[in-house]
């Protein structure tokens, strides 16, 4: 009786649980979907000739909820403008907006948020905020140069950092007409992040 006590206790947890792995799911099954487009829209896709009229969609890693994670953030104070180079040679004005902690399998990693300084002029980008990031999978599934993650100002001290969402730069695609920012060295992680769009090298020939 007692151990039909607990786990008629426990469905509800479990029922929950599952709707909000459900929601992932699909919130990350319409980003995949959206990027997908977006390359197959001749006026917005960044590819070019053959590998514009190959393309089929991205190779994804599959959904894990491993990689949606409630990190700390602290805002940085005082931050001062700066020239993050990019994959063309030139530069492009940023600045820091924060920096946020996490873990995965146990263990604490650091990233830091920047802001797109020439982006915030404009209405619709001014809450954007940029986490650019390497990790252990680069030059193997992901691309060599990093990955990115577009987010909002959290409101509180704790923002959601959904890699299934992590995305490959223009560039990636196309070193030709895009400029992309590099990584910077503190936002490399000593891990892999199996999650979010998987890379073919078939684009630099």
């Amino acid at each position: 009786m007692k151990r039909y006590i607990l786990i008629m206790m426990m469905f509800p947890l479990f029922v929950f649980s599952q709707k909000m792995v459900s929601k992932d799911v699909m919130e990350v099954k319409k980003f995949q979907e959206d990027l997908n487009a977006e390359y197959l829209n001749s006026k917005e896709t960044p590819l070019r000739g053959d590998n514009f009229t190959n393309f089929k969609g991205h190779p994804f890693f599959p959904f894990s909820p491993k990689y949606k994670v409630t990190a700390k953030f602290v805002k940085t104070k005082n931050p001062k403008p700066f020239d993050l180079p990019t994959s063309s040679g030139k530069t492009k004005s940023y600045r820091e907006y924060g920096k946020v902690t996490f873990e995965l399998d146990g263990k604490p990693y650091t990233l830091t948020l920047y802001q797109s300084l020439d982006l915030i002029k404009q209405k619709k980008y001014r809450d954007y905020l940029f986490l650019p990031f390497r990790d252990l999978t680069n030059e193997k599934e992901t691309y060599g140069g990093g990955k990115y993650m577009d987010l909002t100002i959290p409101k509180g001290n704790t923002i959601v950092l959904d890699f299934n969402k992590s995305y490959q730069p223009f560039c990636a695609y196309n070193a030709y007409d895009y400029n992309c920012p590099i990584v910077p060295e503190e936002n490399k992680l000593p891990v892999e992040i199996r999650a979010g769009v998987m890379y073919e090298d078939i684009y630099h020939h």
